[in-house]
């Protein structure tokens, strides 16, 4: 553990750009400054701040429209606005964090949702794009509802990509899970129902769906996803995405909160990620929370999202 916090720091410090954002304050605005103890910025003198911030997000791989919101919500916040002349700098990054912070929530607790419902067996259901992590995901959170003492069984809906049933499996076995699986070329759907069958009989308390990473312009997977949305009637919808894809994971996002709706979004590979930038773009996105990250291939590399935490790696 003290070894994952002292990389985990070290990663922090050379991610973060720390930059200052800082307005230049003209001369008419200095002599008002020194006569009131106020300021107030004109739309040209914060421009030097606005451009080097705009810059700095689109490099952290924020979306372009966001960026733009961004800026925008920040003219409105400063421009024409009296300021403690000695809280100008301060002023400007605490409207950039209150802006942030305005598209983000804290990740929820997938555990405290299954202890607070009375629903029995509880269904997530996990879907996202190829090669995102998502059984490996998967694999995580059935750790963490282990580790609070609920029984869990898989479900390898997953009956399209090759050796997908076989790595849930293995990882199945590594937790001392049962994994219902079916048939290459199945329908998905009846798998998930013969789970949440098994769950029913054997008095389990949580399902975990895998299923088939789906492009999102594959029109007809996806179809068979609303498919199995309606069979498992899930409690919970999780879609897994890698936060190095940047702006395509926000579009991806998009179109399965269009297609399937989307509760919460899981971001894995934060350790490969120095950036960060892709959460506000997904949050804004979405309008939901983000739940947890992951930060690497053991199942305890995985957390709840701060939006703290965030902010502070992106400046």
């Amino acid at each position: 553990m003290e070894e994952k916090k002292e990389r985990q720091e070290r990663e922090d410090k050379e991610a973060s750009p720390k930059k200052e954002i800082k307005a230049k304050v003209g001369v008419v605005s200095k002599i008002k400054a020194l006569a009131t103890g106020y300021v107030e910025l004109s739309e040209k003198e914060l421009e030097p701040a606005l451009d080097e911030l705009e810059l700095s997000l689109l490099e952290a791989d924020v979306a372009y429209d966001v960026v733009e919101e961004i800026i925008a919500n920040l003219k409105r916040d400063l421009v024409g606005k009296p300021l403690a002349k000695d809280r100008v700098q301060e002023a400007v990054r605490e409207s950039i964090r209150k802006t942030l912070l305005s598209y983000l929530e804290d990740g929820k607790d997938v555990v405290e949702l299954v202890r607070s419902s009375n629903k029995r067996p509880y269904v997530i259901l996990f879907f996202g794009i190829n090669g995102a992590g998502k059984t490996t995901t998967i694999a995580k959170i059935a750790h963490l509802l282990q580790g609070a003492g609920f029984s869990v069984v898989m479900a390898a809906a997953d009956t399209f990509r090759a050796a997908a049933i076989e790595q849930l499996e293995e990882h199945a076995n590594k937790l001392s899970l049962k994994a219902i699986k079916s048939s290459y070329g199945s329908h998905p759907a009846s798998v998930v129902h013969n789970a949440i069958e098994h769950a029913k009989n054997k008095g389990v308390d949580v399902v975990l769906v895998d299923t088939a990473g789906r492009q999102d312009v594959n029109l007809s997977l996806m179809k068979e996803l609303e498919k199995v949305v309606r069979v498992a009637k899930p409690d919970l919808r999780l879609f897994v995405g890698e936060s190095t894809s940047g702006n395509a994971l926000y579009e991806q996002v998009k179109t399965y909160k269009e297609l399937v709706g989307i509760d919460g979004v899981i971001l894995t590979k934060l350790d490969l990620d120095p950036k960060g930038g892709t959460a506000i773009s997904v949050g804004k996105a979405t309008g939901v929370p983000i739940y947890y990250i992951t930060t690497g291939q053991g199942y305890e590399d995985i957390e709840r999202f701060s939006r703290d935490w965030l902010i502070k790696r992106l400046f």
